[in-house]
C-alpha cells in the first residue's frame, strides 16, 4: 500500500499574510500579459496587430533607447577595470576629467576595488562629494554623516517603514494617487496606509485642509500617524510643488509631530517654465528650522532624473532631525545589509557632482610690467560641454514628449489630462461608458484595468491602470510614461487614437 503523500509545507494560505496583502501595480498583471504577448511576437512574427511591445508602465529610460551619460560610464568603466589607467591608449579613449575622477574615487575605496564591501553608510569620500553637491544645490550645509547610500531609493523607503511601523495601529500619510512602493511597503511592514487625496482640479494640488481631515479621521480610528510622504515632483501625477505650499507642509509636520518623508527622485525633471524644484531640506532651513527641529528623510535615486541608470541601483537618503539613539538604529539597519552596491554609490556621487566650469581671470601685461588688459575666461573640465549637451538634450526632449502626449490625451473623447510639470509621467482621467464599466465588472477587473488590457492587446502599448496608484472612488485613470523615443511618439498617438475611438464606439451608452 502506497504511503500517503505528505501535504506541502508551503501553501498560499501558509504564507505571510502581509506579503499576500502587498501589491505593486507597476509590474503587475498587465506586465505579465505584455511579456506573454512579447513571447508570442518573437515566436510568430506578424501574428499580432502590432510589431513591438512599448513599455510605458515604468520609469525605465534606457530600456526604451535612452543613451547613458558618457562621463558617468567612462568613470564607472575606469573604476571597475583600473588596469586601464596604466595603458597609453586610455588618454585618447577617455576624457581627462573622467580619468582624474576615477583616480580620486579609487583612492577612496577599500582595496581600490569596486568588488569590496564599503562602510555600511557608503564610502566616506563619496558621501563627502554628495554632501558638497547637496550644499551647492540648497545653499545650506550638509553633513556626510547624515547620508546613507542605498540601492536606489526603494531600500531607504523600506528601512523607514521598518523603523517607524510597530503594528497596524501605526499609519503613514500617503498621497493618492501614489507610487505603489509606499502602499506595498506599508503593507509588508504591517502598518496602515492613511490616504490623503491630491486635488486633480487644481493640477494635483496638495491641500493642507485635506491633510488635517485625514489625520483627524485616522486618529479617531485609533491610528497613530507617524509620518507624511510627499512626492515632489509627483509620481504618477507630475506636479511640482510651489515653495509656499512646501512651507505649509513643513509647518504641518512640525505642528503634528510627523516625520517628513520627502521623495525627491525626480528633482532634475522640471519642465514647466514657471516652476522650480526646492528640496524640503532647503525649505526647512530657510524657515529657520535647524538640524534638530524636524525629522526629515530625503530620498534621491540615480534611476530617475535625466540619467536613467535604473539597473545600476544607486541612491541615497539624507536623514536629519533624529536623536543620536535613533540614528544608531538607522546604522544598525544599514549594517544588516552590509552596504549598497559600489557602482551605484559611485553614480550617486557623479550625479551630485557632474563636470564643472568656472571663470578665471586672464591678465595681460605690457613689456614695462603695467597691467593693460584683463578678462574672464571659462576654464572647466574636458567633459563639461558634452555632459551638458547630453543632459539638456534629454530633458528638452522629455519636455516635448510630455507636451505632445498631453495634447493627444486631451484630444480624446472623455479624456482630460493635467500637464506634466515634472517627473516622467502623465495621469489622464478617462470617463468610461457604463457598458464598459459593466463589462469590466463581469470580467472581475477594475474598469481602468479592463481598458488598459484592451489597449495592450490591440496596440502593444503598456500603461498602468490608475486603480494601481489609488484614485478618488468613481474616477478612472491610467499612468503613461513620457519615455518612448521621440520619433515613436506619433505612431503611439495614432495607435492610441484609433483604439480609443473603437473602444468608445463599442461600449457607447
Amino acid at each position: 500500500m502506497a504511503s500517503k503523500r505528505p501535504a506541502s509545507p508551503v501553501t498560499i494560505e501558509s504564507l505571510n499574510p502581509k506579503v499576500l496583502k502587498c501589491e505593486y501595480a507597476v509590474r503587475g498583471e498587465i506586465v505579465s500579459v505584455a511579456q506573454k504577448l512579447q513571447q508570442d511576437l518573437q515566436a510568430n512574427p506578424g501574428s499580432l496587430p502590432f510589431e513591438e511591445i512599448l513599455y510605458c508602465n515604468i520609469g525605465n529610460p534606457q530600456s526604451l533607447g535612452q543613451k547613458p551619460i558618457t562621463f558617468f560610464r567612462e568613470v564607472l568603466a575606469l573604476c571597475d577595470h583600473p588596469c586601464l589607467l596604466g595603458k597609453k591608449e586610455t588618454c585618447s579613449l577617455f576624457s581627462a576629467d573622467s580619468i582624474k575622477r576615477a583616480l580620486t574615487i579609487l583612492d577612496q575605496m577599500p582595496g581600490r576595488a569596486t568588488g569590496a564591501y564599503s562602510h555600511s553608510q557608503g564610502i566616506k569620500g563619496l558621501r563627502d562629494t554628495i554632501a558638497a553637491g547637496i550644499e551647492a544645490r540648497d545653499g545650506f550645509p550638509a553633513d556626510p554623516n547624515d547620508l546613507f547610500l542605498t540601492d536606489g531609493a526603494s531600500p531607504g523607503v523600506h528601512m523607514m517603514m521598518q523603523l517607524l511601523i510597530r503594528s497596524e495601529n501605526d499609519g503613514i500619510l500617503c498621497p493618492i494617487p501614489q507610487y505603489p512602493l509606499y502602499s506595498a511597503s506599508i503593507a509588508l511592514h504591517g502598518g496602515t496606509l492613511v490616504r490623503y487625496y491630491l486635488d486633480e482640479a487644481t493640477g494635483w494640488g496638495l491641500e493642507i485642509s485635506e491633510l488635517n481631515k485625514q489625520l483627524e479621521t485616522a486618529r479617531q480610528k485609533g491610528i497613530t500617524v507617524r509620518a507624511l510622504v510627499v512626492i515632489n515632483p509627483g509620481n504618477p501625477t507630475g506636479q511640482v510643488l510651489a515653495e509656499e505650499n512646501q512651507r505649509q507642509i513643513v509647518d504641518f509636520c512640525k505642528k503634528e509631530g510627523l516625520v517628513l518623508l520627502a521623495d525627491e527622485v525626480y528633482q532634475e525633471n522640471v519642465y514647466a517654465p514657471d516652476k522650480k524644484f526646492n528640496s524640503f531640506k532647503k525649505i526647512c532651513r530657510s524657515m529657520g528650522y535647524g538640524d534638530k527641529d524636524i525629522p526629515l528623510v530625503s530620498f534621491q535615486s540615480v534611476s530617475k532624473g535625466y540619467h536613467g541608470e535604473c539597473g545600476k541601483r544607486g541612491g541615497y537618503m539624507e536623514v536629519t532631525g533624529f536623536s543620536p539613539e535613533v540614528r544608531d538604529q538607522f546604522y544598525k539597519m544599514a549594517s544588516v545589509n552590509l552596504c549598497s552596491n559600489i557602482s551605484g554609490q559611485i553614480l550617486a556621487s557623479l550625479v551630485m557632482s557632474p563636470p564643472k566650469v568656472y571663470l578665471a581671470l586672464s591678465l595681460g601685461y605690457a613689456s614695462h610690467g603695467e597691467l593693460v588688459t584683463q578678462a574672464y575666461i571659462q576654464v572647466g573640465d574636458e567633459s563639461y560641454d558634452s555632459y551638458f549637451s547630453e543632459r539638456d538634450g534629454i530633458l528638452k526632449s522629455l519636455a516635448r514628449r510630455a507636451k505632445t502626449l498631453e495634447d493627444a490625451f486631451n484630444g480624446l473623447e472623455g479624456v482630460t489630462c493635467n500637464k506634466a510639470e515634472g517627473a516622467m509621467y502623465l495621469f489622464p482621467r478617462i470617463q468610461l461608458p457604463k457598458k464598459a464599466i459593466k463589462a469590466a465588472e463581469e470580467a472581475k477587473k477594475a474598469a481602468d484595468a479592463y481598458y488598459a488590457i484592451r489597449l495592450l492587446k490591440d496596440t502593444g502599448v503598456v500603461v498602468v491602470p490608475g486603480s494601481g496608484f489609488g484614485q478618488v472612488p468613481g474616477t478612472w485613470h491610467f499612468r503613461c510614461t513620457i519615455l518612448p523615443q521621440e520619433d515613436k511618439i506619433p505612431a503611439i498617438i495614432s495607435q492610441l487614437t484609433d483604439f480609443h475611438k473603437k473602444f468608445m464606439d463599442e461600449y457607447r451608452d
